[in-house]
């Protein structure tokens, strides 16, 4: 096994919780080969270590058998963790227990056992009716057909024939609608995250291309709940990524109605709730839904109390990034700056725990909404410093619309600082980024030239005349459907009017809706 499979040992046994790993203790001992159980000690001892280092390993075992061959071991006991687990959840999901079951059934037909493999058939064809578990029930089909042919099609009519083929249909119909929503989108979300919201009329028709593949011939019967969901999520990614926050909205609360009435089809990726729920507070942030969105938020928080423990255990960091940074958005948008700052300490020991896990998309999110409340909150050299974390230790690629909205800030904070000797460096930096990038929309263009103004003004000209131009063309800007999406990130034009007023600078509060 490679370096890179070591690794993935050792990080599989540090991803196991302390019930996992006990199974695993009383699973290893009923393969115990001789006086020593091998799996056991070389688990425990890589377990050890909180940085993977084989040398060592090897050192500790130098001399045993099992260590001339240690590639072989270490792929036994990477099996072996993975058959434990399978074991402790084979009761976990009702997927988990569908496989069973029609595992059993296998086992019963080997056997010649066909009226036992037909009544567990029933049984399991009960239960993934009721989840709506289509490709289960395509897989108890199969067997069912097995064991019709198996006596040559005795007692069985046209009407029964019949009656399969519609039901054959039907799943194939299901499962048709589900591939295409969720390719659809899935390339509406991939747009959003690595370009971000339409900016032009090129980004709009990229989004509306992307949509007008929807085919749905259904009827309200092939309608899984999934594939309703997947139908207002798409919509919902769609209408946020094109600026129509109100025409978004109705599609989020569609889906929370649909999950909070059917909650045993959802309970088993309750990821799912959380992510509306979290779009759902944020657009209600930006229509002017605020105290709407707080209530959305106790929602989320109370959702580890809704999940057993196994769950609990394993959405921990996914709990912990949603709420958090809805949180941090919230009170970005309401102006709530200081109560915003009192999560930064929680925030930071979860980005320690997390480092790993969280998504570069997450982590620029934390980043920005801190460095906007640190604003608002007159910390500038804080807020210096968390958009400093943001564009040097975030990949660009993957969250090229926050890199720019980071970029124009990072200018914005420079200039209350009055590091005006900065300026002109960082500038050319941002002129370059946009330009590579494609990102040199109208906002980004004018506010460069404003900057670009204030470094080389004339002297008959002030600094508050400068702000004035800046605050006409910002108030234009508004009424783009195209550009007032910036604003969303930061009102750059009410900061420009606190200039203008000269009532110190204005310190970051989120514009109001931009739908």
């Amino acid at each position: 096994m490679s370096n890179k499979a070591s690794d993935h040992l050792h990080r599989l046994i540090k991803s196991m919780s302390k019930p996992e790993k006990r199974y695993f203790k009383v699973f290893s001992s009923r393969h115990v080969i001789g006086d020593e159980n091998n799996y056991q000690r070389l688990f425990d001892a890589i377990d050890k270590q909180d940085v993977y280092d084989e040398s060592k390993i090897m050192g500790k075992f130098a001399g045993e058998a099992f260590i001339k061959r240690f590639s072989i071991a270490k792929s036994r006991l990477y099996q072996s963790i993975l058959k434990s687990m399978d074991a402790y959840y084979s009761n976990s999901s009702v997927e988990a227990q569908l496989k069973r079951q029609i595992h059993s059934v296998e086992i019963l037909y080997q056997k010649s056992l066909y009226d036992q493999a037909f009544k567990l058939l029933r049984s399991a064809r009960k239960v993934a009716e009721k989840y709506q578990k289509i490709t289960t029930l395509i897989e108890i089909g199969r067997w069912e057909k097995r064991l019709i042919e198996k006596d040559n099609y005795e007692g069985i009519g046209k009407r029964d024939l019949k009656r399969i083929q519609s039901e054959d249909e039907n799943l194939v119909q299901k499962l048709s609608i589900h591939h295409n929503l969720w390719n659809i989108k899935s390339k509406v979300f991939h747009n959003l995250y690595v370009k971000g919201k339409a900016r032009s009329n090129k980004d709009l028709d990229k989004f509306k291309r992307i949509v007008d593949k929807v085919v749905l011939k259904n009827t309200e019967e092939s309608m899984l709940a999934e594939n309703q969901y997947l139908l207002n999520h798409l919509y919902s990614a769609y209408f946020y990524g094109v600026g129509n926050l109100k025409k978004c909205y109705p599609y989020l609360q569609a889906n929370l109605n649909l999950i909070e009435k059917s909650p045993h089809l959802f309970q088993e990726e309750p990821s799912i709730y959380m992510g509306v729920l979290t779009n759902a507070i944020h657009v209600s942030s930006k229509i002017d839904k605020v105290d709407e969105g707080f209530m959305l938020l106790e929602k989320l928080r109370s959702l580890p109390k809704l999940l057993d423990e196994k769950n609990s255990e394993h959405l921990e960091m996914q709990i912990f990034a949603i709420s958090t940074s809805t949180e941090l958005a919230l009170h970005a948008h309401s102006g709530r700056f200081e109560e915003g700052l009192e999560l930064i300490p929680k925030i930071e020991e979860g980005l320690l725990k997390y480092a790993d896990d969280l998504s570069s998309v997450r982590k620029a999110g934390f980043f920005f909404n801190i460095a906007v409340l640190c604003f608002g909150a007159d910390k500038l050299h804080e807020a210096l410093k968390w958009i400093n974390e943001l564009l040097n230790n975030i990949e660009i690629d993957t969250t090229q619309d926050l890199h720019c909205m980071a970029q124009i800030f990072n200018l914005v904070i420079h200039l209350e600082l009055g590091n005006k000797s900065l300026l002109p460096y960082t500038l050319r930096s941002t002129q370059r980024y946009l330009e590579t990038r494609n990102k040199v929309y109208r906002f980004e263009s004018l506010f460069l030239q404003f900057i670009n103004a204030l470094l080389k003004k004339r002297r008959e000209e002030s600094d508050a005349e400068l702000y004035q131009h800046l605050f006409t063309d910002l108030d234009e800007l508004k009424q783009d459907p195209f550009e007032r999406v910036v604003f969303e990130y930061f009102d750059f034009h009410a900061w420009a009017q606190s200039k203008i007023e000269g009532v110190g600078p204005h310190r970051g509060r989120p514009s109001e809706s931009v739908s």
